[in-house]
C-alpha cells in the first residue's frame, strides 16, 4: 500500500512538472508574440493554449473603429504576433508550422501554431528571435543618411520570404506622389473630430499602463513640416526636432487583399522589422494612407500590378527611442496552468 502511494504520488508529481515547463513554454512564447506591433498598440489578440499548438483570436474589443472598421491592420498586427511565436519556437529548437485561418466556422481564430517535435535553429532564425524584444517603432528623427542598396536587398528578401513583397518607393515621382497622399490622409484625419478622440483614448502620459502609445515613446513635433507628415500622439512639451527630410518608404504588398493575405501581410512586414532590427536599423509605420478610403484607392493605383498595399513603413538610422508597453502572456492567453504555489 504504502508502495502503491509513493509510485502514484511520484506519478502526480511528473505530470505536474510535465505540466509546468509546458506552460512556461507556452508563456515564453506568447510573450514573444505579444511584441509584435499592432495600431495604436491596441494589442487585438488573445491567445488559447490548445495541447502541442497556441491558437491566436483576434479581440474585437480592441478594434479601431474609426481608423480601422474592416480590421484589416488590426489582422495585420495579429499576422505578426503570429510570425513572432513561430520564430521564437524554431529559435529554441522546437519545430513549428502555422496554420492561417483554420476553422470557417471561427472567423475570428486567425491561426495555430501547432509544435511538433526538434528544429535545428538557422543563424538567420537566432539573429531575427534576438531582435524580437528590442525591436520597437521609432517615432522620433532618423537620419538624413538611407539605408545602402544590400541592407535594401535584404529587406526585400525577408518579405518575399514570406510570401510579401518591400516596394521602396525611393524614385523622385513615385516618393512625391506618396508623400503627397500622406500629407492629404494626415489632414484628413486632424480634421476628423471621431478620429483625434480615437486617438487621444489610446493615448496617453502615464508609464505604468499596459497599452496604447505614452506620450514617452511618441515623437517630438517636426521644427517644420516636412514633405512626410508626421502622426503626432498626445500634447506633449517637448520642443520641435528637424526630422529627415526625405524619409525611405517602403510599402509592404501581397498578391491578394482577403483576410488571409492580410495575415501573410503580417508575417512579411514582421520579417522585414526584424531584419531592419538586426542590422542597427529604426522602424516606424506611416499608417495615415491605409486609414483614409479615397487616399487607400490613390496608394492602389501607385503600386498598381505590383500588389495589394498592406502598410507604409519608414526605415532609416535613428536616434534612440523608447518602446510601448505590453500586457503580460497571463493577461492575454487562456489554458495557461497556474502558477505553482511555493510549498
Amino acid at each position: 500500500m504504502s508502495t502503491m502511494r509513493t509510485a502514484t504520488a511520484t506519478g502526480t508529481s511528473s505530470r505536474t512538472q510535465d505540466a509546468g515547463r509546458a506552460g512556461a513554454l507556452a508563456e515564453l512564447l506568447v510573450t514573444a508574440a505579444t511584441r509584435a506591433p499592432s495600431p495604436h498598440n491596441t494589442q487585438p489578440w488573445r491567445f488559447e493554449v490548445r495541447g502541442n499548438g497556441i491558437a491566436l483570436h483576434l479581440d474585437r474589443s480592441r478594434l479601431l473603429g474609426v481608423a480601422d472598421p474592416e480590421g484589416r491592420e488590426a489582422r495585420l498586427a495579429c499576422g505578426a504576433a503570429l510570425f513572432n511565436l513561430r520564430l521564437e519556437a524554431r529559435a529554441r529548437g522546437i519545430a513549428a508550422v502555422t496554420e492561417l485561418l483554420p476553422d470557417r466556422d471561427v472567423p475570428d481564430l486567425l491561426g495555430v501554431v501547432r509544435l511538433a517535435g526538434r528544429h535545428q535553429p538557422t543563424g538567420e532564425e537566432r539573429a531575427l528571435a534576438s531582435a524580437i524584444p528590442r525591436r520597437h517603432t521609432n517615432r522620433r528623427p532618423f537620419a538624413e543618411e538611407q539605408p545602402p542598396e544590400p541592407v535594401r536587398h535584404a529587406l526585400r528578401r525577408a518579405a518575399q520570404l514570406e510570401s510579401g513583397l518591400l516596394d521602396f518607393l525611393d524614385e523622385p515621382t513615385r516618393f512625391a506622389d506618396l508623400a503627397r497622399m500622406i500629407r492629404s490622409a494626415e489632414a484628413a484625419q486632424r480634421d476628423d473630430d471621431a478620429f483625434m478622440a480615437e486617438l487621444g483614448r489610446w493615448t496617453t502620459g502615464v508609464a505604468s499602463v499596459s497599452d496604447g502609445v505614452p506620450v514617452r515613446a511618441s515623437g517630438p513635433p517636426p521644427l517644420e513640416e516636412g514633405l512626410v507628415a508626421v502622426r503626432r500622439y498626445g500634447p506633449g512639451h517637448r520642443p520641435p526636432r528637424p526630422y529627415e527630410r526625405v524619409p525611405l518608404l517602403g510599402v509592404v504588398l501581397t498578391d491578394e487583399d482577403d483576410q488571409r493575405a492580410q495575415l501573410v501581410g503580417g508575417h512579411a512586414m514582421q520579417r522585414v522589422l526584424l531584419a531592419a532590427t538586426a542590422v542597427g536599423l529604426s522602424t516606424s509605420f506611416v499608417s495615415q494612407p491605409m486609414e483614409v478610403p479615397s487616399v487607400k484607392e490613390e496608394l492602389d493605383r501607385l503600386v498598381g500590378s505590383r500588389g495589394h498595399p498592406q502598410t507604409v513603413l519608414r526605415v532609416g538610422y535613428g536616434y534612440p527611442g523608447l518602446p510601448t508597453p505590453r500586457r503580460t502572456a497571463r493577461e492575454v492567453t487562456n489554458g495557461l496552468p497556474p502558477v505553482a504555489e511555493p510549498g
